[in-house]
This record gives structure tokens, C-alpha cells and sequence, in this order.
């Protein structure tokens, strides 16, 4: 009798080992969290694991199901908690550099600017837009998912899309807009008002996520050319001190992380057009830094000579 339980959760887990990265990314998404997705990923597992797998058609329904509605449920819960949050929330960032989909059929929903718009978005219209748009789920999976008619889905999509679509920049060249980059750190950095301006899209907007944690950081969103550049300048000789940046790839987007003394403080990510900046975001948070500082910390232990780092397991074995 043990042996055909562990063959049926062995059974259990191939499934679900092949479904983890899609409800990683749907959860990521749809919440901003790294953190909160896995705790979503482990819940699904076990509602996976529990349920009587014998009645259930379609597996794969089954998680992506189950992992939606946990996130909607999550979001909501999530809304609240946020309005004790001290300053300006970002989504907590995460290195694609090896997974730029993020186990989606397409990029969509997951660079930082975007996931700060799609916090403006109802738990349903978010989770309809993220399946519809970067997983490409059929219109009747969705509504079957969120629970909704297929013309209400429909519906909820077109509203997400219009929303974005009305905030979309015109994209400019890897080189320009690395030029760009370089051109702001440096102005940045010297504090130099006058060279941020000519940097700066009218409209340019900056973001600090810290929870009140870090020092030197404006605790509102600052907007407008000469405000925002006024307002780095204010800051540029305590925030910089002792500061290096490195470009790493976060969120399917070139970003800057922020090191001192070998130790990761921030990420900035930047969004860029041919009419200059236009959003600077800087994750200054400890504990939503943290997972990615992690995650590069293991990348690079083969390369100092640590060795293979051992795989983790899959969340079977931590249920």
C-alpha cells in the first residue's frame, strides 16, 4: 500500500514539476512578489497533492487554476496591507537573465513599469490580462479560471489593454539606450542639475520602494523634469557614497544594480524613450533585494571556486 502511494505522489509531482515555472510566472505577475508567488507555487502544490487526483481531467487546468485564484485571493489581502506601506511600493525584482519569459509564452506583464500599472487594475482584470497576454490562454480557459463569462473576460481584457496601451513609450535602440543610461548615472552621481534636465523626459517620473528603510531616499513620487532632477541632486553626494553599479538584466529589462562594499542596496530600473528618461525606479528595500542578492550569490559560487551548487528540490520534498 506505501509503494502505490509513493508511486501515485511520484506520479503527482512529475505533473507538477512541469506546471512550476508557468504558476511561478502567472503568480509573480500577478502580485509583484517573488516571495508571495512561491508561497502561492506551495500552496498550489499542496491543493495538488491533497485533492483526489483521480477525478481531475486536465491537470495542468487544475494548477493554473488553482494558482490564480490563489493570487487574486493573495492580491486582495495584499491591497490592504499596503496602506501601512511607508513611501512609494514597487514590485520586488527578479533576475530573467536565464528565463526571460519567466516561463510564459511571451515577455508581456513582467518589466517593473508595467507591474506598477497593472497595481492600478482589479485582481480579476490583472489575472485575465496576465493569462490572456503573456501565457496566451484561450478566452473560455480564462473565464473557466477566474470565473467569469467569456464575454466578461473579454471584456476585462480590453480594459487592461487599453490602460497600458495608454501609458506605452517609444522604444529606442539597445545602444541608445545604453548611452542614455550611462549618460544619466554619470550626471546622476555628479549631481549635476542641468545635465539631468537635458536627460530628462518632461514627464519623467521617480519611484523610491525602501518601506522607510533607507536613508537619503525621497519617500514620495517625485514628477517633472526639474523637480526630479533638483530632488537627485539634493542627494547625489550622501546617496552615491562608496556606491558601484554594474548593469544586470532584471525583470526582462537592463537594469543597475547598486553595491556597496560588495553588498547588493538597491536596483534601479529605468524606462527610456526618444524623448529621454521617463521613469526611474529604485527598489531600495532589504527584504525585496534580498532574494535576488541570494539568487547571484549562488550564480557565482562555481565561479569562486565553491563548487556546483546543489539543485533545489522541488517542492514535493518540502511538503
Amino acid at each position: 500500500m506505501t509503494g502505490d502511494v509513493d508511486t501515485t505522489l511520484d506520479d503527482a509531482a512529475e505533473v507538477f514539476a512541469t506546471a512550476r515555472k508557468r504558476l511561478f510566472g502567472i503568480a509573480y505577475r500577478m502580485l509583484g512578489s517573488a516571495a508571495e508567488a512561491e508561497d502561492v507555487v506551495q500552496e498550489t502544490w499542496v491543493r495538488w497533492q491533497t485533492t483526489d487526483r483521480s477525478v481531475v481531467l486536465n491537470p495542468q487546468a487544475f494548477l493554473t487554476t488553482a494558482a490564480t485564484r490563489l493570487a487574486i485571493n493573495v492580491l486582495q489581502s495584499a491591497r490592504s496591507r499596503r496602506e501601512t506601506y511607508i513611501g512609494p511600493w514597487l514590485p520586488e525584482p527578479v533576475d530573467t537573465s536565464d528565463d526571460p519569459t519567466l516561463g510564459a509564452e511571451r515577455a508581456e506583464a513582467l518589466d517593473v513599469a508595467v507591474l506598477v500599472l497593472l497595481e492600478k487594475l482589479t485582481p480579476t482584470e490583472r489575472a485575465a490580462y496576465v493569462l490572456r497576454e503573456a501565457f496566451d490562454y484561450g478566452y473560455p480557459e480564462i473565464a473557466q479560471i477566474v470565473g467569469v463569462s467569456p464575454t466578461a473576460t473579454r471584456q476585462l481584457v480590453s480594459r487592461a489593454r487599453k490602460h497600458l496601451a495608454s501609458e506605452r513609450r517609444n522604444e529606442v535602440s539597445t545602444t541608445a539606450r545604453q548611452d542614455l543610461l550611462a549618460a544619466f548615472l554619470a550626471a546622476a552621481r555628479a549631481g549635476d542639475v542641468a545635465r539631468l534636465e537635458r536627460l530628462f523626459a518632461e514627464d519623467v517620473v521617480t519611484r523610491a520602494d525602501s518601506n522607510g528603510r533607507a536613508k537619503h531616499v525621497a519617500r514620495v513620487v517625485v514628477q517633472g523634469r526639474n523637480k526630479v532632477a533638483r530632488v537627485l541632486s539634493s542627494f547625489a553626494e550622501t546617496f552615491w557614497a562608496g556606491i558601484t553599479t554594474r548593469p544586470v538584466e532584471v525583470n526582462g529589462a537592463e537594469g543597475f544594480a547598486m553595491e556597496r562594499d560588495g553588498e547588493l542596496v538597491g536596483v534601479l530600473s529605468v524606462v527610456v524613450s526618444d524623448q529621454g528618461v521617463h521613469e526611474l525606479m529604485w527598489q531600495m528595500n532589504p527584504e525585496k533585494t534580498e532574494p535576488l542578492r541570494r539568487a547571484w550569490a549562488n550564480q557565482a559560487a562555481p565561479e569562486a571556486g565553491v563548487g556546483e551548487a546543489t539543485p533545489e528540490p522541488p517542492a514535493t520534498a518540502r511538503s
